[in-house]
């Protein structure tokens, strides 16, 4: 569906969020945008080393059974 996208179409698409949204409010838009996207990166990295940690102190919990030597 998406791959039939050109140029063109990102330029009627870019015209219209500029009705709707004004060349005013555009900049706050944008800057929502990528304030958002920060976050989201941000708590990723987060969930990435939280879980890493989670994975190190389960390993060091593992308990490996002792067979006697006959």
């Amino acid at each position: 569906m998406l791959h039939n996208l050109t140029g063109w179409h990102a330029l009627i698409v870019l015209a219209i969020v500029l009705l709707v949204f004004g060349s005013t409010k555009l900049p706050a838009l944008a800057k929502g945008v990528g304030q958002s996207m920060r976050i989201l990166k941000d708590e990723v990295r987060e969930d990435k080393t939280t879980t890493n940690r989670d994975d190190a102190a389960d390993a060091e919990h593992v308990t490996v059974p002792y067979r006697h030597a006959s």
